[in-house]
């Protein structure tokens, strides 16, 4: 039992604890790690929020358990069933290499080089520089896929999308996907920047990969991505050098007029070069010996037309293919480009192309056939420099009203999208707007189906929540938001969806501070801001959002920024208020009348509240009262067949039986909620109830 009470120990296990807050299971044992570390030291403590803190209250655990055996006990029992952090097992591979490659020896044996320096406690990293279109992602795959036999772990890319810095992902939102590619499950997922960097050196210790971060912005946006395990090796592809960025930089410039040749007639072939021989020269001139504009010129090596712009050949060769596209082609081209979506799918398409779906899938196929799209999985994608042409000529030949009109076209379906997913995602949340009550849920086979394809779609939603905002349509801001919020709730998306939250916040108090929209965005940026951590920036949300409830004559929202601050309390230890926050919350649902808006989903509303203030009870030690409100919430779900809500609940009543050393009337409530969660996606809830009931049958007399 000692060892588990060193300050090393407890600091371990508060810290892992900490990390597993990204699923459900993770988050009620830090409240259990609170109730816990409240009882040790015989008063409440905040909880921590940096190593300084975690060591100081490791510090206080140890002295409490070593004056008291049986809190010793707890505290080891406590420490046997705490989650702890996963590993990403997963082996990822490379997209595709490109075929036809040519030259670039020198940049090769740079690649080789830097792979083959003993490890000395310095990042393995290469930067592959040079201007779009030249050839550096392709580089770096194909020295990739070549050498796959020294990463037997795994060739891991990531596209950081640093066109521009609006479009670049921030560094928690990139080690998210990281972590995630490499296998590990989003549940697992810390919720913070610095625990995801934490994850990733932990993942990567003693294994041998490959990592491209491909397009990469800046220094700041790479440096928290690599690691100095002996095994990584980590290639970033940029446009220009990134100044700060300590690794062996590779230019890559343009190809030789040889080996454009070769290139050239590697895609078209012999018989098409040696026929174009006379107009082999030209071609030359305006593809500047950039791979892609000499693979798009390919098809039309005989067309002479165009007037060489060496300083920009990739623009040259994407206006060459422009002009023999087909009128209803050449429009798609352009309209779908008015914003950065991550990826187009044809139903999206069609909507802002008011065309058929049929239509709109043809075209997007015949873009990726003249190399204007790429194809990314179901979906297609712009270059950034192709998508900046194609926005320019929409602008010039369509116009700005018939931009606009597209683009309300777009977001308006990727509105109604969310809407629907997220109904069939969280059937039982309440909502506001007009699309939550005119639409119904998606066909989709399950909650879960729903939630992965509101999470598929996730880029192209904020990037709806940022267009939806710069033309002022701020029921569209709000209305995505919330259809968002089953993300928030069970997926951990909480970095990407912060900027879109904020936007909403800023769009419902530009149009009405005093309104039900404003109070909810308050309320849902709180719950992000909660879930990263920012605690204090969150309680000042969730007062505003109470606020805005309250000028607005909103009771329900009113509870729900109340209930919702109380669960930040509990988040931060402090029991006691949490408590008071629950019961406020309840006094207001009281106030809702048979006829009021609300009243059908006061009786679930006032069951959460049950369960939240049990577990506030039991974190102050009042086990009793909270055995009672916990058997109050447990009675409702079981009566109207909400799994979860009992499996919980169940979890909850459980521990605080352990809590009083009570195993014989926690094992059949542990087993019950076991029973419950078996359809259910919530692996971890599972693990966390297996390892209690352990803890229940080595109890047991």
């Amino acid at each position: 039992m000692l060892e588990t009470l060193s300050v090393s120990a407890v600091t371990a296990v508060l810290g892992a604890v900490g990390s597993g807050m990204a699923n459900e299971a993770g988050k009620r044992a830090w409240e259990s790690a609170g109730g816990l570390v409240r009882r040790v030291a015989g008063r409440e403590v905040p909880a921590p929020r940096d190593p300084a803190e975690l060591e100081a209250v490791a510090r206080l655990v140890r002295e409490g358990a070593r004056r008291d055996p049986d809190l010793a006990r707890a505290w080891s029992a406590f420490a046997r069933t705490a989650p702890t952090p996963g590993l990403a097992l997963g082996v990822p591979q490379l997209p595709a290499s490109t075929r036809f490659f040519t030259d670039r020896k020198e940049a090769l044996k740079a690649l080789d080089k830097e792979a083959d320096r003993k490890a000395d406690g310095r990042p393995r990293l290469v930067l592959l520089y040079g201007p779009e279109g030249i050839g550096t992602s392709a580089l770096a795959l194909h020295w990739g896929c070549r050498e796959a036999a020294r990463f037997p772990d795994g060739q891991l890319h990531l596209d950081l999308r640093g066109g521009s810095a609006a479009g670049a992902l921030d560094a928690a939102t990139a080690l998210r996907l990281l972590l995630d590619r490499l296998g590990m499950a989003r549940e697992e997922i810390p919720p913070g920047a610095d625990g995801r960097a934490d994850a990733l050196r932990r993942t990567v210790a003693g294994r041998r990969l490959l990592i491209v971060l491909d397009h990469a912005h800046s220094a700041a946006q790479i440096r928290p991505l690599l690691t100095s395990a002996p095994g990584v090796f980590t290639v970033v592809v940029s446009r220009r050098p990134l100044a700060g960025l300590d690794a062996v930089p590779v230019a890559v410039g343009p190809l030789t007029d040889k080996d454009a040749v070769r290139l050239l007639t590697q895609v078209a072939g012999k018989q098409a070069v040696a026929e174009a021989k006379a107009a082999l020269p030209g071609v030359l001139r305006r593809c500047a010996g950039s791979p892609y504009a000499l693979r798009a010129a390919a098809p039309r090596l005989l067309d002479t037309s165009a007037a060489p712009s060496p300083d920009d050949p990739v623009r040259t060769a994407v206006e060459d293919t422009y002009r023999t596209l087909e009128p209803a082609t050449a429009r798609a081209y352009r309209l779908l480009a008015l914003r950065a979506w991550p990826a187009i799918g044809p139903d999206a398409a069609a909507a802002t192309l008011d065309v058929p779906r049929d239509e709109a899938a043809v075209q997007l196929a015949e873009l990726v056939e003249s190399r204007l799209l790429e194809q990314d999985g179901e979906r297609c994608r712009y270059r950034p420099g192709v998508r900046a042409h194609a926005e320019a000529a929409a602008v010039h030949e369509d116009g700005i009203a018939a931009c606009s009109a597209a683009l309300r076209r777009a977001v308006a379906w990727y509105a109604d999208f969310a809407v629907r997913a997220s109904l069939a995602a969280l059937s039982q949340s309440w909502r506001i707007g007009a699309r939550a009550g005119a639409l119904r849920a998606g066909d989709y086979r399950d909650a879960g189906e729903a939630l992965d394809a509101l999470r598929a779609e996730l880029g192209n939603l904020l990037e709806a929540v940022y267009a939806a905002e710069e033309f002022g349509d701020t029921d569209a801001v709000c209305e995505l938001n919330e259809a968002l919020w089953p993300l928030q709730l069970k997926m951990g998306c909480h970095d990407e969806l912060l900027p879109a939250l904020r936007a909403g916040v800023r769009a419902a108090d530009a149009r009405d501070p005093d309104s039900r929209a404003a109070g909810r965005m308050h309320t849902l940026l709180g719950l992000d801001l909660t879930e990263l951590g920012r605690w204090d920036e969150a309680e000042a949300e969730f007062l505003a959002a109470a606020e805005a409830e309250r000028r607005a004559g909103h009771v329900r929202g009113r509870a729900t920024a109340v209930e919702s601050l109380g669960l930040l309390r509990l988040r931060q230890w402090r029991f006691e208020e949490a408590y008071e926050r629950f019961e406020e919350a309840d006094a207001l649902l009281a106030g809702i009348g048979p006829d009021d808006e609300g009243a059908a989903d006061l009786p679930r509303a006032r069951a959460l509240l049950e369960r939240h203030r049990g577990r506030a009870l039991r974190g102050q030690g009042r086990r009793p009262e909270a055995i009672a409100r916990l058997e109050l919430a447990l009675r409702f779900f079981r009566e109207t067949a909400e799994p979860y809500n009992t499996a919980r609940t169940l979890t909850d009543l459980a521990e605080t039986h352990l809590d009083g050393d009570d195993a014989v009337a926690a094992l059949p409530l542990i087993d019950e909620a076991i029973a419950a969660l078996e359809k259910d996606r919530a692996a971890y809830h599972l693990a966390r109830l297996r390892a209690l009931r352990e803890r229940c049958v080595s109890a047991a007399p």
